[in-house]
């Protein structure tokens, strides 16, 4: 074929090919597998969506890696679980309900028909017959009963709590969703504090075991560190101190204070004490003369979130407020003023803390600004140059403490308060239990009727799912707008049949992210949520992906789930963990911010795949730099995967190898010394790049892949080329391996060409390729030729080359000649078979 009828016949046309195999995979079930399914059974999830429109990079680069590793692993020999879902409820959607009058359920369904149109587009591949929703009744259904079983148990229950409500959205966030400047992470608006009745999940019951199991799980350790961290796990000690006056003298009627520590030998040192501000005793503690700064000050506090409170910084003056009382310091018998501080949260030891601020730079700060006294219980070490100093040392200013090492000084002070009756070692966690109530509509409403008589019910399992009505008016009242649906609101009280009203809270989200892994694997089950023989078999998900934003909220939520689920005998006993392995991708930036819709710096993938193919787009994400790092839109080379699949296409068609042939003289004179034995050359390079391949998957390393095939394109190219001859039968094998080793990166054009080339079967329906360890091993190397230190050549040379032939070879040299320029060398340095050096004077 020549190059006019090449160019003229066979182009290669993305936007034809792709739809063409997308339809084929769908309608053949192509990647759907069985749980019956006798082959190593194989769990590949990619986090699910919130259906928010067509799909953005994120999305492409998420599914691609996910898509790329359940094609790969299909060819390793497993039967892959490649589900996809919807995290179908959620404020957007309410919100879109608020402006337009348009139903949540009609806004999601249209906006899912988008994102998985969009989806699929790029060839992601997913077995559609176990797609899961949110919002579909069958999944409420089992997500109330799941919410049953753990009440049942004791790990839901409603208690009155002080809760982040966000003006803008008028509905509670759990604290992981207010942001470090005390504004809700989703719509901007400000947060406040209110008190209100709410349910939540006893997950501080499973602190101790999300902890210690962190270990056993092969993440990220950075995601690893943000759990221990919000778990905060702590050893010290819980004492007594006594309410005195100024002078040290007991207040009638006033009660003790709790104060919680992890180093009570410095209480030597403790100048000063400090209170949460919504501590129960402030008021009691607060005296007439500082009753209008106390009250103001916890005013300014209810605005700010807690992350804004923990935050260090700011002015210390405006973070506290003396309370007029005084606590007696049980080791030194002195008395300490008390303070309240916004960075003192209840719920984290009991909302009293004791000040040192020889050891704590916080304290310190503190008690500069407050004028308080000073004073170290730790000598530092002679050049230590700063304020605070929290290091190990010698106690000083210790009474029976001085002299003794901090290491073992913790452990007697805890003897001492417990032989005085006053305090007891304990463990504390930072980790506070799930708040998920929520005031909004458009989630999954818990299943609790209240009745006047009987109190707070459980709806009965055979009345599931309680669902949410079509008629209801989305005005943001600050109420869920169920309050106002009468038919919704009235019921009968499952105990005693009388006269009842719903709960009108709705869950929190991450309720239904946390088991939707679960339910792919018995989609249509309607006895249970999950086979519990099927879990065993599929679970733990082996291979997790998705964003580091979720190490903390999701993450933790799911594995709380298991852990529960597993504990009340509906999960395997042996099920500990719901993801073995976890991946998190890097974000992508455009113009040097991250991709959002608020930036106005979105690239829609749909115009990129019109413009260059989703191959090529799926080959740009995959090779632009490791996965797991940031990266730039600007430095995806969109240009050069394209070039590149024209170039395999070129090659790979029938007819490609003589067009090309025709096109001798274009190999360099490095490549004929390469080429002395073209067939081996071929073979070895075509087995170390499937085992190259093969093992960069295994590690991720995605972009060294691309590189290690765009390489050997190269170097075909190159050889087809040259005058050399080379045997067809080596040259098809090579070309036919190439298009396996691409087919999960590329899985369309691989497709397309496999078909073309005649092969007999489907591509995605083979085997990976199997390396010949014998054409791993070089039979030739390059030999490095020097003269004085310096490189004059680079020749090909066989691996037992003798030094006699290899210092010949380098003589006749032309390179090297020119560089002797006749002179006879007084040395040659040989270390073979990669150095010859030639030393002149």
């Amino acid at each position: 074929m020549t190059s006019e009828s090449y160019t003229e016949q066979t182009q290669y046309d993305s936007s034809e090919i792709e739809p063409r195999w997308q339809k084929h995979w769908a309608e053949c079930g192509t990647y759907q597998v069985e749980n019956s399914d006798p082959r190593l059974h194989l769990y590949v999830l990619s986090m699910y969506p919130y259906p928010s429109g067509p799909a953005h990079m994120g999305h492409v680069r998420n599914y691609t890696f996910g898509d790329l590793l359940v094609r790969y692993k299909t060819m390793k020999g497993h039967a892959v679980l490649s589900p996809i879902g919807f995290d179908s409820f959620g404020l957007p959607a309410e919100n879109a309900a608020i402006k337009t009058g348009e139903h949540p359920r009609s806004f999601t369904d249209a906006r899912i028909a988008e994102l998985t149109s969009s989806i699929l587009k790029i060839g992601a591949m997913y077995d559609m017959r176990r797609v899961t929703k949110s919002h579909d009744p069958e999944y409420m259904r089992w997500t109330q009963w799941i919410f049953l079983k753990l009440y049942e148990a004791g790990l839901a229950y409603r208690g009155k709590a002080a809760v982040n409500w966000c003006l803008g959205c008028n509905t509670v966030l759990a604290n992981e969703q207010v942001l470090a400047d005390g504004t809700c992470e989703r719509s901007g608006d400000l947060v406040e504090k209110r008190e209100l009745e709410q349910w939540f999940f006893k997950i501080t019951d499973y602190a101790d075991e999300l902890l210690t199991s962190l270990p056993e799980i092969d993440w990220p350790e950075r995601v690893k560190t943000m759990q221990v961290n919000w778990i905060g796990r702590s050893e010290g000690v819980d004492f007594e101190m006594q309410v005195v006056d100024k002078k040290g003298q007991p207040v009638e009627g006033a009660k003790n204070i709790t104060v919680y520590t992890t180093r009570p030998d410095t209480t030597f040192g403790m100048t000063f004490a400090v209170l949460s501000p919504e501590h129960p005793q402030v008021v009691d503690l607060t005296t007439s003369n500082q009753k209008m700064q106390v009250e103001n000050f916890c005013e300014k506090v209810k605005s700010l979130a807690d992350t804004e409170r923990l935050a260090t910084g700011g002015n210390p003056e405006d973070r506290g407020v003396f309370t007029g009382s005084y606590l007696l310091n049980p080791f030194n018998k002195k008395p300490v003023p008390i303070y309240l501080a916004d960075y003192v949260i209840m719920g984290y030891g009991s909302g009293a803390v004791m000040a040192v601020p020889g050891e704590d730079q916080r304290d310190w700060d503190f008690a500069t600004a407050f004028n308080l006294d000073i004073i170290r219980t730790v000598e530092p070490p002679p050049d230590f140059e700063g304020e605070a100093y929290a290091g190990d040392g010698k106690m000083i200013n210790s009474d029976w403490l001085n002299g003794l090492d901090t290491k073992e000084t913790k452990q007697k002070a805890i003897e001492w308060l417990e032989a005085e009756g006053i305090g007891s070692g304990t463990v504390k966690y930072r980790l506070r239990d799930w708040l998920l109530s929520r005031q909004r509509f458009w989630g999954c409403p818990i299943p609790m009727v209240h009745c006047d008589d009987c109190g707070t019910q459980p709806v009965a399992e055979s009345d599931l799912p309680v669902l949410l009505p079509d008629d209801v008016d989305f005005l943001p009242t600050g109420q869920s707008p169920l309050n106002s649906h009468d038919q919704f609101l009235n019921t009968t009280c499952p105990k005693c049949k009388g006269a009842a009203k719903r709960e009108t809270d709705t869950m929190d989200t991450f309720v239904d992210s946390s088991w939707y892994f679960l339910r792919f694997i018995n989609p249509e089950s309607d006895e249970v949520f999950v086979e519990k023989d099927d879990a065993s078999n599929w679970m733990p998900v082996d291979q997790y992906i998705g964003g580091i934003e979720h190490a903390i909220l999701h993450l933790m939520y799911a594995r709380f789930f298991t852990k529960a689920l597993s504990d009340l005998g509906y999960l395997p006993k042996d099920l500990r963990e719901p993801f073995k392995a976890l991946f998190t991708q890097g974000m992508i930036r455009h113009g040097g911010a991250k991709m959002s819709k608020s930036k106005g710096n979105v690239v829609a993938p749909e115009e990129i795949i019109e413009a260059y193919g989703a191959d090529a787009l799926r080959l740009a994400h995959c090779q632009a730099k490791p996965p797991e790092e940031d990266v730039d839109w600007e430095d995806f080379g969109l240009d050069g995967c394209r070039k590149f699949l024209s170039r395999l296409w070129r090659l790979a068609v029938p007819g490609g190898v003589e067009d090309l042939k025709a096109q001798t003289g274009k190999q360099t004179a490095s490549q004929k010394e390469k080429s002395s034995d073209p067939n081996a050359h071929i073979q070895r390079l075509t087995n170390k790049l499937i085992q190259k391949v093969g093992t960069d998957f295994e590690r991720w390393a995605f972009n060294t892949a691309v590189s290690s095939c765009m390489e050997f394109l190269n170097e075909l190219y190159l050889l087809i080329q040259s005058e050399t001859e080379i045997d067809r039968a080596i040259l098809d094998d090579a070309i036919s391996k190439l298009l396996l080793v691409l087919s999960p990166l590329v899985p369309h054009i691989t497709a397309e060409l496999w078909q073309i080339r005649a092969q007999g079967t489907h591509i995605h329906e083979e085997s990976w390729p199997e390396v010949d360890e014998k054409f791993l091993t070089d039979e030739t190397t390059t030999l490095i030729v020097q003269v004085n230190g310096k490189v004059r050549a680079q020749l090909e040379v066989a691996t037992d080359i003798s030094e006699e032939d290899a210092v010949a070879m380098a003589l006749s040299n032309e390179k090297v000649k020119t560089h002797l320029n006749g002179k006879e060398p007084t040395r040659t340095i040989a270390r073979l078979p990669k150095l010859v050096n030639f030393v002149v004077s």
